[in-house]
């Protein structure tokens, strides 16, 4: 009898397991894959934590013995891989500025497994920081948790039946929005005054609704007041200062060439007074991550990978990006100071301005979600700093003008190895918050993030290969046979490249730039007023307001609203229903962009549904389900 509860015990509390480890491999190829072809084609990807837990709940039901904890390794591995496939939001830039012709496998594959394991290491003291002493909401984090919890056995009844109400209604309302096209995906309102146009956009996502309820009203307010500035502001003065016989049309142009820039220079701005007030506890995360003391009498829930693991991965991670930077210059740059100098710059950028961008990304993805969170907004920072850096060089005598065209492609391969950084960092925090919840150990979480990093990047060369081959980029085609009309817009790949170049040949606007830091420190400001009188007004949040499409931040703002109007009543319920919201449309996200994998299409269930009755049944549902949320909340005291 004893052997068998101690069996039992053991069965309970398993958690990194080989079994484990293998399906979170086989999840990995397939989540990474679709992401790779979802971010080139319309440069957006799906979340990946919800459905690697929900599908590795149901295998490992079915092969018997599967507990929360080992669930909860599966989706850490599987997220950590699908989320490294951000690395599309560079890498392809190599091939557009002309640099590369194909995806060198094994180059390709070290570099991204290199940058997505800096990422994990960078995790490690930002954890303390922004997960253990903070009170971040970290939405995707907390959803993951509660379904982990609540279909465990000893999880509540109601709260699964909340949770699964949920996920039934956005996954019915996603399926017949994005797959059947019966309703509308969302809202849109705009007027002309002169030549300046004003537009309010909004979503129907039931994910982004439960997102904004998670978030709460403080994040919900300050990305409000981003879309007033973008929307209401800057887009109608740009407009007046540049008429147009078509300022609507104008608008959208306006808004992706100009005030994203603003966005981008608010949230540089901004992520840098947040690095500096979390200064002191990223220190002694730091501290105790390296301490050997803290390591032998802190609790197992508590517990990161040893010193000497940390510093031996950082010593391996840092001789193999400076291999890997020198050999990529070496056929261009075989001799000379100029080599070593870049090769040291890059492990600058990658270690001193990846944790930086590393940071910023965790946090953000803290207030709003990994899948919400701007890294392309951050990866833009990080190309003009590395940019100027290289520019710098150039006016100093070590790099000459003929030598300008490595000096992009270098810039944007160094950008590749921060993308992949800042992309896991921005995964892991929440995958750490979900292990938080549930009673995981972090070491072992960490563990399993290396080995989704590793998987990874084993699949994501030859995805990008066989998409390039089969599709080509605009403006970068593998064969004059290629139809143009089927080359993937890779938008992100195409800014980047943008930039670097038009930083080393002087033809970069800095204006918008400008102005958003200004704006930056103005939010600064109010929001140490604010502080003083126990009130916040987030400026990240703000300038991600300003960065994102409205459409994502109204959303998240109704949510947050609607989270206020229903604060006197208990949380539990809405939290599980608003879970459920995000469970459900990431669910019907993948099998969705299976399908459009499979068939080169995404209008292949589509129904030839009429504008005025797509947009009304729209209306109808969603504020059908706004009614029916706050009813259930309501009635769950």
């Amino acid at each position: 009898m004893t052997a068998i509860i101690s069996e039992q015990k053991y069965m309970d509390n398993r958690e990194l397991t080989l079994r484990g480890i293998i399906l979170g491999a086989l999840i990995t190829v397939v989540f990474t894959a679709a992401n790779v072809y979802l971010g080139l084609k319309i440069g957006l990807t799906f979340g990946s934590s919800i459905p690697a837990t929900i599908i590795s709940m149901a295998v490992l039901r079915l092969m018997g013995g599967g507990t929360m904890l080992e669930n909860n390794m599966v989706q850490t591995q599987a997220s950590a891989a699908g989320t490294l496939s951000c690395v599309f939001a560079a890498l392809p830039a190599l091939i557009m500025v002309g640099y590369w012709h194909e995806f060198p496998y094994v180059i390709t594959l070290l570099l991204t497994m290199a940058g997505g394991m800096t990422g994990v290491v960078f995790t490690i003291p930002l954890r303390r920081a922004l997960v253990s002493n903070s009170d971040l909401p970290y939405p995707e984090g907390t959803a993951c948790a509660e379904i982990l919890r609540a279909s465990s056995p000893e999880g509540d009844a109601r709260s699964l039946k909340s949770l699964t109400l949920g996920t039934l209604v956005s996954g019915a309302v996603a399926f017949a929005t994005s797959g059947l096209r019966l309703l509308s995906d969302g809202f849109s309102a705009a007027t002309v005054v002169g030549s300046s146009a004003f537009r309010l956009n909004g979503s129907f996502s039931l994910a982004l609704l439960g997102t904004g309820y998670l978030v709460g009203i403080g994040g919900g307010i300050a990305m409000l007041l981003g879309v007033f500035l973008a929307w209401g502001v800057m887009v109608p003065v740009l407009g007046h200062l540049a008429p147009s016989a078509t300022p609507l049309a104008e608008a959208s142009g306006l808004w992706l060439h100009k005030v994203r820039f603003i966005g981008a220079g608010t949230i540089a701005v901004a992520a840098v007074w947040t690095l500096l007030a979390l200064a002191r506890p990223v220190a002694q995360g730091l501290k105790e991550a390296l301490s050997v003391t803290h390591l032998a009498t802190g609790d197992d829930s508590d517990r990161d990978l040893s010193p000497r693991t940390l510093i031996g991965l950082c010593a391996g991670l840092a001789i193999l990006l400076a291999a890997l930077f020198g050999y990529f210059l070496w056929p261009v740059m075989p001799h000379g100071g100029a080599l070593g100098t870049l090769v040291v710059l890059g492990l600058i950028a990658c270690f001193g301005l990846g944790f930086l961008v590393a940071s910023a990304c965790g946090y953000m993805a803290g207030i709003i979600g990994s899948s919400s969170s701007p890294i392309s907004g951050v990866g833009i920072i990080a190309i003009i700093v590395i940019s100027v850096a290289l520019w710098g060089l150039e006016s100093g005598g070590l790099l000459t003008v003929d030598q300008r065209p490595i000096a992009i492609a270098f810039g944007l391969f160094v950008l590749s190895a921060i993308t992949a950084s800042a992309a896991v960092s921005n995964d892991n925090l929440q995958d750490l918050k979900t292990g938080q919840l549930v009673g995981a150990a972090p070491w072992r979480q960490e563990v399993a993030l290396l080995i989704g990093c590793a998987v990874g990047a084993i699949v994501i060369p030859w995805v990008l290969q066989v998409l390039y081959h089969a599709y080509g980029f605009v403006g970068a085609m593998p064969r004059a046979d290629m139809d143009p009309t089927r080359a993937l817009a890779a938008p992100q790949p195409a800014l980047m490249a943008a930039i670097a170049t038009g930083i080393l040949t002087h033809q970069l606007d800095w204006v918008m730039l400008e102005i958003g830091a200004a704006i930056g420190v103005c939010l600064v400001v109010v929001d140490i007023v604010l502080n003083r009188r126990n009130l916040a007004l987030p400026p990240l949040a703000v300038g991600m307001g300003i960065y994102l499409p409205a459409e994502v931040s109204v959303t998240i703002g109704i949510g947050a609203g609607l989270a206020w109007l229903l604060r006197r009543f208990p949380r539990e319920q809405g939290t599980m229903i608003a879970s459920g919201f995000i469970v459900g449309e990431s669910l019907i996200g993948v099998a969705l962009a299976a399908m459009t994998g499979a068939t080169g299409s995404s209008d292949t269930l589509a129904l030839p549904v009429p504008a005025l009755l797509n947009a009304g049944l729209g209306w109808a549902v969603f504020c059908g389900i706004l009614l029916w949320f706050g009813r259930r909340v309501r009635h769950s005291e």
